[in-house]
C-alpha cells in the first residue's frame, strides 16, 4: 500500500512515498536490504563526527529476543506491531567519547542516522514505523544498556502489509489522507511566528 504525500512544493519521491504504516506482510527481510540500512545510517552527518547512534535488532526468527522488545512496547502499540518480521531499538550515546562531556545533539543525530535507514528503506520498497511508545526503563534492563546511553526509539520494519488485518480504529488511520501543517506554519522570517518571505 502506497499514501504518497500531496506536497505544496516539489520533492524528491522517495521523500514523498515516506510514511508509517502499521500493517506489516510477516514476510522476511532480505539481509542485503538490511545491511544497506545500516550502511545508510552509518553515513548520516553528526555533530563533530561522534556518530552516537546504535541500534538493537531482532528478527522474529530470534524469538525470545523479539518477544523482550515487543513487552517493552505500550499496549497500543502491541496491538498491531507484532506483523513486524523486525524489532528494532535506537539508541544514543550521550557523552562525547573524545572527553566525556554531555552530547546535546545526540538524540538529534540519532534521528539524522534512523532518516537515512528510512529513506534507504523506502528505496528498497520496506516501510519503517518509529515509536515513542514503549517502556525506557524496561528495555535498558532487558537489554543491559549502559548508563551513559539512553534508548531513544522503537522502529517497526518491514515490507507493507493489509489494511484489513487490523483493528477498525486502526484500520481507519491507515487507509486515512496524510496531513501535514503548511509550511509558512514553521518556517520563519527574522521573529519568532512571522512566516519567511521566501514562501510568497
Amino acid at each position: 500500500m502506497e499514501k504518497p504525500a500531496e506536497t505544496q512544493y516539489p520533492i524528491h519521491d522517495l521523500l514523498r512515498r515516506r510514511w508509517s504504516p502499521r500493517a506489516f506482510a510477516e514476510r522476511s527481510i532480505e539481509p542485503e536490504k538490511l545491511r544497506s540500512l545500516f550502511e545508510a545510517a552509518r553515513w548520516a552527518p553528526s555533530s563533530n563526527n561522534e556518530q552516537p547512534w546504535r541500534f538493537i535488532v531482532v528478527t522474529k526468527e530470534e524469538r525470545t529476543a523479539y518477544d523482550r522488545l515487543f513487552n517493552c512496547l505500550v499496549e497500543g502499540n502491541r496491538k498491531w506491531v507484532h506483523q513486524a518480521p523486525m524489532l528494532m531499538l535506537s539508541v544514543a550515546s550521550l557523552q562525547f567519547e573524545e572527553d566525556g562531556k554531555p552530547n546535546r545533539h545526540a538524540f538529534h543525530d540519532t534521528g539524522m542516522a534512523v532518516e537515512n535507514l528510512v529513506i534507504q528503506a523506502t528505496a528498497s520498497g520496506l516501510f519503517v514505523h518509529q515509536m515513542a511508545g514503549f517502556d525506557v526503563e524496561r528495555a535498558r534492563a532487558e537489554f543491559k544498556i549502559p548508563p551513559a546511553y539512553d534508548p531513544v526509539a522503537m522502529i517497526a520494519l518491514g515490507y507493507p502489509g493489509d489494511p484489513t488485518t487490523l483493528p477498525d480504529n486502526l484500520r481507519n488511520r491507515e487507509l486515512k489522507l496524510r496531513e501535514r501543517e503548511a509550511v509558512a506554519k514553521f518556517v520563519f522570517s527574522g521573529i519568532w511566528g512571522i512566516p519567511s518571505t521566501l514562501l510568497s
